[in-house]
């Protein structure tokens, strides 16, 4: 697996294709079309690799990058930027993935990198236009600019994935602790 997917929500996953954002080097997971092949197949949203190119990838970053603009206005309670709102909007306006059923009984999710964009960027129109928008929150991990919905009761949730922040996080504080006992 090339992608990870910590948040459970395919459109802020989609968004952490650009990990350690405000990094002077953040690290670019969707740089080939084959990485957005793998991205759309690996998330669950296609069975099939939809055959990305160049364009598509273009296109991807473009709306990745309007959805965290959006995303980040909306977690500091700015006006959504109207050019970013404009490429979600125009995105969510297209046909999304095909799912059928099969004569086997199981689902199908067919189609190409634009249906799959349509996907994210109605999932992005849905959360942040529907009560779910108050949810989002961005990991407390320190150079971690992952962004997920807490829907922890509570809500106490402070990292995007126990797996990965949270164990650095406590593994940090645990060894800090050891080393101010011994000082």
């Amino acid at each position: 697996m090339n992608h990870a997917f910590p948040c459970g929500t395919l459109f802020l996953d989609f968004v952490g294709t650009l990990r350690a954002r405000r990094n002077g080097a953040p690290t670019e997971m969707l740089s080939r079309p084959e990485s957005l092949d793998d991205w759309f197949v690996e998330s669950g949203m296609l069975e099939e690799a939809p055959g990305a190119d160049e364009a598509d990838v273009a296109t991807a970053l473009d709306l990745r990058e309007a959805i965290y603009s959006v995303v980040a206005s909306h977690l500091a309670g700015e006006p959504l930027p109207a050019a970013a709102l404009a490429e979600v909007n125009r995105q969510a306006a297209g046909l999304p993935v095909r799912v059928q059923l099969g004569a086997d009984g199981k689902r199908r999710r067919t189609g190409s990198v634009a249906q799959g964009l349509v996907v994210l960027a109605r999932e992005t129109v849905e959360i942040l236009g529907g009560g779910e928008g108050a949810l989002l929150r961005e990991c407390s991990r320190p150079g971690c600019t992952q962004v997920y919905l807490d829907r922890s009761r509570g809500p106490r949730r402070e990292w995007c994935s126990m797996k990965t922040c949270g164990n650095r996080v406590k593994a940090a504080a645990y060894r800090s602790r050891l080393h101010s006992k011994k000082s």
